[in-house]
């Protein structure tokens, strides 16, 4: 005689909250802070699954990996970024991302003029989300461009996205604590 038993009812999908990091040609600072982010929120094992990625709001290096210093660099963290590929923001990105965060202001400006009206809430400066003594300071806004500097540059900016991480992954799990699970009505 087989018996069969019920299942208890699996809880109740959590949609993921969806973060993309932007910077100009996505080759230095957003592949480095995708990076970080991955490192940080499997450190931190959130409730809710995060889908990470990257992008450039120009196509100068579209295909390519990101650039050897932000590799080493990222790398002497134990975070490896080599398989990225530069990839530039693309239209329905708006749509799908929860948050576009760009790393200085003048990629913020470049995807707000994309975004049209509707999105334009979900773009944010990465560092708005570092502590307050960092975030206050108006000359540390941006998270600078190491493209054409040394290896030191390329430090300088992992160590900024650092400031960001702990105030980033505590608005995900807000996000996240705002939205119906899957299958939940939005409605009364």
């Amino acid at each position: 005689m087989k018996i069969f038993r019920r299942k208890p009812p699996a809880p109740p999908a959590i949609p993921a909250v969806r973060v993309l990091m932007v910077c100009m040609g996505n080759i230095c600072r957003s592949p480095m802070a995708e990076g970080l982010l991955r490192q940080r929120a499997a450190e931190r094992r959130l409730a809710v699954p995060v889908e990470i990625d990257s992008a450039g709001t120009h196509s100068y290096h579209e295909g390519a990996p990101p650039d050897p210093r932000a590799q080493a660099a990222a790398l002497r963290r134990g975070i490896d970024v080599s398989r990225l590929r530069a990839r530039r923001v693309v239209p329905s990105d708006f749509e799908r991302f929860d948050l576009l965060l760009a790393m200085d202001d003048d990629n913020y400006s470049a995807l707000l003029e994309q975004a049209g009206d509707l999105h334009q809430h979900k773009i944010r400066l990465l560092l708005e989300f570092a502590a307050p003594g960092l975030a206050g300071d108006a000359t540390r806004r941006n998270v600078p461009d190491p493209y054409y500097g040394g290896t030191l540059g390329f430090e300088r900016v992992l160590d900024l996205v650092e400031e960001a991480m702990a105030g980033l992954l505590d608005e995900v799990e807000r996000i996240a604590a705002r939205r119906p699970t899957e299958g939940e009505s939005t409605t009364g």
